[in-house]
């Protein structure tokens, strides 16, 4: 399923409406690129989606090059125009494409689509080995609480962001939507499924149900 059609929005869209469903969105981004360190060379981003993250971290690491995994090849277009020649794409599903030897890889609103965390253990030892000597993973994504009341408040927190762009009926529609396609795994199992594929994990931002974890 392409980008668009998973959310419901034309490719056009993409980049001014993902701020209406995601809060903080442009902040997150920000904070995983700014981890980038300068000197960085290959930055390989998994479910590049339109380029956003890796064209902040493209800023940041002024000469690297970023490989883009991303298994809808329409939204790839839209990524080879940002980035022009700093950027090779891979039109792949990063859960089965060869992910190059690297100092950096990215994520950003993408592993939620790892359905399992058998599924998301194995894709964390593989990043793992990718990765050289003190290369790191970033990732951006949904990593609700476990304790349930705190989860439904964080959902709630989400619920009214999205009510300042859509209807009340819209808007529960959407996170039903999400709730069914993607997989949100709790912030402190999520930790412990990159330690155990031998990462060391810094919480580098967090606000509510979303979190830019450093893993080392």
């Amino acid at each position: 399923m392409g980008v668009a059609t998973h959310l419901g929005i034309k490719l056009t869209e993409y980049d001014a409406r993902i701020r209406t469903f995601i809060p903080d969105y442009q902040e997150m981004l920000d904070v995983a690129a700014t981890a980038v360190p300068p000197a960085a060379r290959t930055i390989v981003d998994l479910g590049t989606g339109t380029g956003a993250l890796a064209a902040r971290c493209l800023t940041r690491a002024v000469q690297a090059r970023v490989v883009g995994i991303d298994a809808d090849p329409e939204v790839l277009k839209v990524a080879r125009r940002r980035l022009g020649s700093r950027g090779t794409l891979v039109a792949a599903t990063f859960l089965r494409a060869q992910v190059p030897v690297c100092d950096v890889i990215v994520a950003s609103f993408a592993l939620h689509h790892v359905r399992s965390r058998r599924a998301k253990a194995a894709l964390y030892r593989r990043l793992r080995h990718a990765l050289g000597r003190g290369g790191r993973l970033i990732t951006v994504d949904c990593h609700p609480a476990t304790d349930r009341p705190i989860a439904r408040a964080q959902r709630e927190a989400w619920l009214t962001h999205l009510r300042r762009h859509y209807s009340r009926s819209r808007a529960e529609g959407l996170l039903a939507a999400w709730a069914g396609e993607d997989t949100y795994v709790p912030l402190d199992a999520e930790i412990e499924l990159m330690r155990r594929a031998g990462f060391r994990v810094e919480v580098l931002w967090r606000k509510g149900a979303f979190a830019v974890l450093d893993a080392q």
